[in-house]
């Protein structure tokens, strides 16, 4: 298990070998990689242009709590590697901004924590976005679609 949060951008193909260096177990690996946008629709308005996006955390707490999400998906899937990387500081349209890779034996387990990370990422990891825009800075405020993806992963778990 692996928790990575960094200002600097990562290469997806040294961490995925890293992650899978030696281990001749596994059998599949599923990895998303997140990019920052240059549009962003707020609800009830038009879509509108992103310059750039800030992201802001506390450190330590940022880092345990990414932690306590990655063990839960270790505890529900038979994983045999996992790896998380958030950005933070000032990020273009076009950059990388967050990496989750998961490694099992069969895909099945990797596909399901790789969606899982990335839902819980998206609703309880300690991230504030600011979006410059050409009308202004705005925070970004939680989505619905996000709280319902996380919520499916608490009824499946009960």
């Amino acid at each position: 298990m692996t928790v990575k949060v960094q200002r600097e951008d990562f290469d997806i193909g040294a961490e995925l070998a890293a992650l899978t260096d030696g281990d001749t177990g596994i059998g599949g690996v599923c990895c998303f990689t997140g990019l920052v946008r240059d549009l962003h629709p707020q609800a009830g308005e038009a879509a509108g242009t992103v310059r750039a996006l800030t992201l802001e955390h506390y450190p330590g707490m940022t880092e345990r709590q990414l932690e306590a999400i990655e063990a839960e998906a270790h505890a529900r899937w038979p994983l045999s590697a996992s790896l998380i990387i958030h950005r933070y500081g000032r990020l273009e349209p076009g950059e990388r901004i967050v990496m989750v890779a998961c490694a099992s034996a069969h895909r099945e387990a990797s596909f399901e924590a790789c969606r899982f990370l990335m839902d819980w990422l998206k609703t309880k990891a300690p991230f504030w976005k600011l979006e410059d825009t050409g009308a202004g800075d705005r925070w970004v405020a939680a989505r619905e679609q996000d709280a319902q993806a996380a919520a499916g992963w608490v009824a499946r778990s009960e």
